[in-house]
């Protein structure tokens, strides 16, 4: 009995199914190329592909502590902001060889996904949903990385 489960677990694993999810291989691919969108359409100024990448209601946001008196804010974007930036220009200066482009899914389940997106000067947090048969971006919990002294 042990085996056959074992082979049957084997199996869905062949075809690019988790069992415990539902979640394929299909649709890790859908993630990876939605968090590219959002990432490469920045870089090269590609409005149409940063909203495709997107919920129409996103919230993007990052916690900002004034450093005069140690209290903390929250800033906040909506897709429309993201689409609008990236359509003025995005991270188009971006030198191509700075343009990091790091994508880590770090979990699916079901129609939900959480990944990590890490570009030249911040790291975002994803979460994604699969909305009307297509992967999007939902939320985005970001934080800038720390500034390199030039010297």
């Amino acid at each position: 009995m042990r085996r056959c489960i074992a082979v049957g677990l084997f199996g869905l694993t062949a075809l690019g199914l988790n069992s415990a999810s539902g979640q394929s291989a299909a649709d890790s691919a859908a993630i990876r190329a939605t968090a590219l969108d959002y990432v490469e359409g920045w870089y090269t100024a590609d409005a149409a592909r940063m909203e495709r990448a997107l919920h129409p209601e996103l919230a993007k946001r990052i916690v900002q502590t004034n450093p005069q008196n140690g209290r903390s804010g929250l800033g906040q974007q909506s897709a429309m902001t993201l689409v609008q930036g990236t359509r003025n220009g995005g991270g188009k200066n971006t030198p191509v060889e700075q343009q990091q482009k790091d994508v880590k899914i770090l979990d699916i389940f079901e129609n939900s996904s959480s990944v990590r997106a890490t570009m030249s000067g911040w790291i975002d947090y994803m979460h994604m949903a699969k909305w009307n048969g297509r992967w999007v971006i939902v939320n985005v919990l970001w934080e800038m990385k720390p500034q390199v002294p030039r010297g």
